[in-house]
């Protein structure tokens, strides 16, 4: 079982980041709920950002991880999410 906050993190670490807001409040993110496959649990949607990166859920057959997307215009190519 993960939280929102649990799966920021790891993308935070992927990137080299640092969020500067979001739309959870601090109860919202420590919520742990079975992210694997399958799961399909009732998770709150959410949008945060960082200075370079803006970061969502995403979600596969069940399986819920944060996935991100550069702020700003670049040559950052993104594979469809959810699947690919």
């Amino acid at each position: 079982m993960k939280s929102w906050r649990d799966m920021l993190h790891e993308e935070l670490i992927k990137h080299n980041d640092k969020l500067i807001a979001n739309t959870l409040t601090t109860e919202q993110m420590d919520i742990k709920f079975m992210d694997g496959f399958g799961s399909y649990a009732e998770v709150i949607s959410f949008t945060a950002w960082s200075e370079t990166r803006v970061y969502f859920p995403a979600v596969y057959d069940g399986s819920y991880w944060v996935d991100s997307v550069p702020r700003n215009p670049c040559n950052e190519r993104v594979i469809a999410v959810g699947g690919g």
